[in-house]
């Protein structure tokens, strides 16, 4: 048992104003492994306050002084991978290569914006006018728990990069991997106040962030439900904010596609991060002739994917992160039951073998319309529906007919074709024969999936304003 007491405001570890303590599981026993003290509404004020006294100084700071840093947090960071693997698997149970990858890319984030810092122009000559790129100013940012380190270390990291002080609220349900982050963070020497984290509850803690008028943007990633709320407060003061919400992110296999390889690359896309994912490929197209060939591929993928103890190498999916997101899951299960969908593999309950741990058995149905709950609504799982279509301008058309538009993949033979589904899908990225991320590329969502774009320069110019200057 651990127990986690304290917060960090103005480059120092201090206790927290709020006495609530906040019990952590790790999903794969239901055991309480820890506790961690949360912090309220005037721990929040404290830390806006110091990132608030250190925006003048940082925000003048030259590129090189801000690359310098980023370079030490990079360095910090990958010194503790090991740590932070550990506290992921048992905290968050993600499966190891998951795990793995996530705890290297939370050090890598701080190198991939010197990259998009050093590309950037911030200052250009338009006309006559000068126009200079200038720090929004104190950045609020609320992160979700299915990839805390990576979303901690993207977004601070830009924020730093275009010279603004941040104030960081992570999920509570990740308080150990925050604790890591948060004293690796602080081994980088950074001045006091330029970033400051708070664990607490987001209706406390995110709600103090988002009302603040000395907080000028707010990034978020999380559900779309939260969002919506953040966007109306934020527009009180007219905040900027960068929304990275939900996703039911289809995966169109076209009817030249390679089976062999396009039905794990399906699968994969579905099931990745356990299906925790907002960019998870969840609605798989199929071409109605190809069905019964595809059903009984995916059929046999799904019933070998090892779903249990996230710490065997041999594992694919893990538990759901807790008791109420398990739940959630095994009512949707029901839910495409009762709508007439058909299983082919998994369905409610725990994996064969298990009588603890919030795990669930991976789930694919076919027979899915594009009207069922289990096609309309993110289920944050691992729940796949099959949907068949007649021809190409029917796949887009249902690829198209959802409320967001995050991610979607596509597979085919041939890459003209590929690229000219991809320019016809709603969607803020795009992946065609790959599930590979771009650390350069913008990422973000259309419609109900988002606001703004992160990563790169795209993301960069999130945290920055522009300013014309005219007679100089």
């Amino acid at each position: 048992m651990f127990s986690i007491d304290q917060i960090y405001i103005d480059g120092a570890f201090v206790t927290p104003h709020g006495e609530e303590r906040f019990e952590l599981f790790n999903p794969t026993t239901e055991n309480v492994i820890g506790t961690v003290r949360l912090a309220d509404a005037d721990d929040a004020r404290r830390a806006i306050a110091a990132a608030k006294r250190a925006l003048p100084a940082w925000s003048r700071t030259t590129l090189a002084e801000r690359a310098a840093l980023l370079r030490r947090m990079h360095a910090a960071m990958a010194a503790r991978e090991d740590e932070l693997f550990a506290a992921v698997v048992q905290e968050y149970g993600a499966p190891v290569a998951f795990a793995r990858w996530t705890s290297r890319y939370a050090a890598q984030v701080f190198l991939d914006a010197i990259d998009a810092m050093e590309a950037h122009d911030f200052k250009r000559q338009l006309g006559t006018a000068r126009v200079v790129m200038q720090p929004v100013g104190v950045v609020g940012m609320i992160t979700p728990w299915n990839s805390n380190a990576g979303f901690i270390g993207s977004k601070l990291s830009m924020a730093l990069a275009a010279g603004c002080t941040a104030v960081i609220k992570p999920s509570e349900m990740s308080a150990l991997q925050t604790r890591i982050v948060t004293e690796a963070l602080h081994e980088a020497n950074a001045p006091a106040g330029v970033f400051n984290i708070v664990t607490g509850r987001g209706e406390v803690v995110g709600a103090a962030i988002v009302e603040s008028p000395d907080v000028r943007k707010i990034s978020f990633t999380g559900s779309t439900a939260v969002g919506k709320g953040i966007l109306r407060a934020a527009s009180n003061d007219v905040k900027r904010v960068t929304l990275e919400l939900g996703g039911k992110s289809p995966t169109i296999i076209l009817d030249d596609a390679d089976f062999a390889t396009a039905v794990p690359m399906a699968i994969q896309a579905g099931f990745m991060n356990s299906g925790q994912a907002c960019i998870a490929g969840t609605r798989i197209l199929v071409p109605r002739a190809r069905l019964a060939e595809f059903e009984a591929l995916a059929q046999a993928v799904v019933e070998t994917t090892v779903a249990g103890d996230p710490a065997n190498a041999d594992t694919s999916v893990g538990p759901m992160v807790s008791r109420k997101q398990w739940e959630r899951v095994q009512g949707y299960i029901r839910k495409g039951i009762d709508e007439g969908a058909r299983l082919l593999a998994g369905g409610e309950g725990r994996p064969d073998g298990y009588t603890r741990g919030w795990l669930v058995r991976p789930t694919l149905f076919t027979g899915v319309r594009n009207d069922m709950t289990i096609a309309r609504e993110e289920i944050f799982g691992p729940v796949l529906s099959i949907i068949a279509y007649d021809d190409e301008d029917e796949a887009i058309a249902i690829a198209n007919d959802t409320s967001y538009g995050l991610s979607a993949y596509v597979a085919t033979t041939s890459a003209e074709r590929g690229a000219r589904v991809a320019a016809r899908i709603d969607a803020g990225r795009v992946m065609v024969n790959t599930l590979t991320h771009e650390p350069k590329a913008p990422f973000g969502g259309f419609k109900q999936s988002g606001i703004g774009r992160e990563y790169g320069v795209f993301g960069l110019e999130a945290y920055l304003e522009p300013k014309t200057i005219i007679g100089l």
